[in-house]
């Protein structure tokens, strides 16, 4: 219900030396002034968009805190709504009294994503950027947080937008001949319909393109470290990761669950697994830790192969070996400590598809080599757009897809001469399907839905 006035806490949980309560609604002004009291006047006429400095008080008049009032009158605010901003001393304590004050004074707590589904609901924000601003809180490299700042811009919803301009000038052109032949409006012809289908077509398949650089920018590389244990899969997690992250012995088999890092390379974001060592395991824990190795290779989208470059290939090498030639993930195939006597060649791994790079976990070798290869290798899965027109919901995926369908479905039938009016509507479908994606055309679950899963007080 949107005229309900709201607060939350709008800054992380901790101690720090700023926290911020936000207000929004009806009656934001008016819970500012039961709880507000400047140092020099009174709020009896609140001027928007200046800062007061004051004491946020207690219900008996008793000081909770010192802090700045930042009021700002609709629509010319976050939410499209009035708003006030309280900044306070950053601790938990004091933050939470402050709120449970808001409440007392006539607003509600407000609910997960709620500031900005107003933002959405006031015509402030279309569904793509609002959904910008919660990636953006939550990038995981430079490059994803360019990305999150783009689409807040607009960038896809421009692209979504002059798609369906196109279309619906189209269907506006068939429907004209459609209801008012008498009028003698000129049939739309085939040649026009064709190269308004086609451009169409081009551009939503452009953005399908992008779609995959999109997730990875927004979820992260799954990179997974594999092979037989003591060739160095936890000094190379170390070494990228730049700390002791995890365990390092001579002991085979130290490493018995997954340990997952986030690390970012050239602006690209990679989930880093480093796994158990591939081997026939007797311990039961190192069995599930095998187990859970074989796993991860299957859903690896990158493959780090480490093989120890100062001893001889092994059987669990060999097999591995076996095992990534028939693998569709990208892989790089390591051979590590070669700082130590070097025995193992390039030839020695014939028949997989991919680079064999030299390295030192250890001593840091050939970490920078590593480096500008996984940044090449997950390119080859990206395309070619700018960050910011980049797809990466599967709701968007799959709304996209329908439009790609819809859109080939006028394709035959205007080949097939049977009627502008049955290529009008399909040429509808995908107006209505590339709506949704800005939520033009969404239903409110849908709605609730995606709003429920941005943080408390964005």
């Amino acid at each position: 219900m949107t005229e309900d006035t709201i607060s939350q806490i709008a800054t992380a949980y901790g101690a720090g030396g700023i926290g911020i309560i936000r207000v929004s609604g009806a009656d934001a002004f008016a819970v500012a002034r039961q709880i507000f009291r400047p140092v020099r006047g009174d709020l009896g006429e609140i001027t928007p968009y200046r800062a007061h400095y004051g004491q946020i008080t207690a219900a008996d008049s008793g000081v909770i805190d010192e802090g700045i009032l930042l009021p700002m009158r609709a629509p010319h605010s976050y939410t499209g709504e009035d708003v006030v901003e309280l900044q306070c001393h950053g601790g938990s304590i004091v933050l939470r009294e402050v709120l449970l004050r808001t409440w007392e004074a006539g607003a509600r707590p407000a609910e997960a994503g709620e500031f900005t589904k107003r933002a959405f609901l006031n015509g402030r924000l279309d569904l793509t950027r609002a959904e910008g601003v919660m990636e953006l809180i939550a990038a995981k490299s430079a490059r994803s947080a360019r990305a999150a700042r783009e689409r807040m811009a607009g960038a896809l919803s421009q692209e979504i937008a002059a798609i369906r301009h196109r279309l619906l000038g189209a269907i506006a052109r068939i429907e004209a001949g459609i209801d008012f032949p008498e009028d003698d409006i000129p049939a739309a012809s085939a040649a026009a319909l064709r190269e308004d289908i086609t451009a169409a077509a081009s551009a939503v398949q452009r953005l399908l393109t992008g779609a995959n650089a999109g997730r990875i920018l927004r979820e992260g590389v799954k990179t997974v470290i594999v092979g037989r244990p003591n060739v160095g899969k936890s000094s190379l997690l170390n070494a990228l990761v730049g700390t002791e992250r995890a365990i390092v012995t001579d002991v085979p088999g130290t490493t018995r669950d997954v340990i997952e890092e986030e690390i970012s390379i050239e602006g690209i974001p990679l989930r880093l697994l480093d796994t158990a060592g591939l081997r026939a395991a007797e311990d039961a824990v190192e069995q599930i830790g095998v187990a859970r190795t074989e796993q991860h290779m299957r859903d690896a989208e990158l493959v780090l192969a480490v093989f120890d470059s100062s001893s001889e290939l092994t059987e669990e090498d060999h097999e591995l070996i076996a095992r990534l030639r028939e693998m569709n993930a990208e892989t790089i195939i390591l051979c590590n400590k070669e700082d130590c006597a070097r025995v193992l060649r390039v030839a020695d791994f014939d028949g997989v598809n991919a680079p064999v790079l030299m390295i030192s976990a250890q001593a840091g070798t050939g970490l920078d080599a590593l480096r500008e290869t996984i940044a090449a290798r997950v390119q080859m899965m990206e395309g070619d757009l700018s960050d910011g027109a980049l797809p990466n919901k599967e709701r968007e995926v799959e709304a996209l897809q329908r439009a790609a369908r819809h859109l080939s479905e006028a394709e035959k039938t205007l080949a097939a001469e049977m009627g502008t009016d049955f290529i009008s509507i399909d040429l509808r479908g995908a107006y209505d399907t590339l709506g949704a994606i800005l939520g033009e055309t969404v239903d409110t679950d849908l709605i609730d839905r995606i709003f429920s899963e941005f943080c408390i007080g964005k």
